[in-house]
């Protein structure tokens, strides 16, 4: 079969292997979600946060960067951790609570994020401290001479917050490695955009700071990766922070606890599901020959029964000991 070449510029220089990689990773967000949601319907996971509809946006800005970069991502960002190389086992570990989980050996909430070797920092419940975290990585990293960024991201609800302002007037003065990244998807839990601020384009809050801002499309994985990559590229020349807005949907609840029905008509949520970025990457795959029907039927074959494993292995999986309860939270 033919392989060419896809849609990229020189300076992200994307492969055939780098794009069949990022489709899989937003296949695996997105079915490890849907798992995630039955098993919750079904009383085995207590809480979820579906990133459904942020893949392109989250695998595309989470596979942009380096290595030596420090990523803190907010509660939604599944499909960030597994372009860092986060498994369905992990995912799954996480939900149900059990004693292997990578983050917290069980104890945290799912959507805490957090891998000390990937550079994956854990998030506070609180929205948005995370913003504030990156900034002082990055205040970090400019004192130790390293070229590292630290990439967060948030909601477009968290910029209405006093922490995001201390934030980015911070990194804008000192000119930090930092890059904040918006995943807007209309809606801070109940309250649409128009009653969250006045300005159509979160981007333009930039102004405000002296610093690059852009309105990216959320739902094209390459558009969001490149968007990253230049940015990164720049702080590490010492050009400063950007603020990136990855305009995209959440297709489902804010969360299982939520009833979406009561806050947008199901015309609006069905518009935004024939703009669905998992579609339009299997689209973009098979039209460059990256992948043939048949490798791509497979691929989802493959990616279902990995998530199939990786429940009924956590499902088996031990609770953390009782006798642990106070491990890593006093002096021991």
């Amino acid at each position: 079969m033919a392989r060419t070449k896809t849609r990229a510029t020189a300076a992200t220089a994307l492969t055939p292997d780098a794009v069949r990689k990022a489709y899989r990773d937003m296949l695996l967000a997105r079915i490890i979600d849907e798992r995630q949601w039955v098993l919750n319907r079904a009383g085995k996971a207590p809480f979820v946060i579906p990133c459904r509809g942020h893949e392109a946006a989250q695998v595309g800005w989470g596979s942009a960067l380096r290595d030596t970069d420090f990523f803190l991502p907010y509660y939604r960002d599944l499909g960030v951790v597994v372009a860092r190389g986060y498994t369905a086992r992990q995912a799954m570990l996480a939900l149900l609570g059990k004693a292997e989980d990578l983050t917290s050996g069980g104890r945290q909430m799912p959507g805490h994020y957090g891998w000390r070797e990937r550079n994956i920092i854990t998030g506070s419940s609180p929205v948005g401290t995370q913003v504030l975290h990156a900034v002082g990585i990055a205040y970090a990293s400019r004192l130790r001479g390293e070229d590292s960024v630290a990439a967060t991201a948030l909601g477009e609800g968290t910029t209405s917050q006093g922490d995001f302002h201390e934030a980015l007037n911070w990194a804008s003065i000192y000119k930090l490695p930092v890059l904040f990244i918006v995943e807007n998807n209309e809606y801070a839990i109940s309250s649409p955009q128009s009653r969250e601020m006045a300005v159509q384009d979160v981007s333009e809050r930039a102004l405000g700071y002296g610093i690059a801002g852009a309105t990216i499309d959320g739902n094209d994985y390459f558009a969001c990766h490149e968007a990253t990559f230049q940015a990164a590229e720049r702080a590490r020349r010492s050009e400063g922070p950007t603020l990136l807005e990855f305009k995209t949907y959440r297709t489902v609840p804010h969360s299982s606890d939520d009833d979406d029905r009561v806050y947008r008509s199901r015309e609006e949520v069905e518009d935004w599901k024939q703009k669905d970025p998992i579609t339009r990457m299997q689209a973009h795959v098979l039209a460059e020959g990256i992948l043939t029907k048949q490798e791509d039927e497979a691929l989802w074959r493959e990616v279902k029964a990995e998530v199939d494993e990786a429940i009924t292995y956590a499902e088996q999986a031990p609770y953390p000991k009782v006798e642990d309860m106070y491990r890593h939270v006093y002096a021991e």
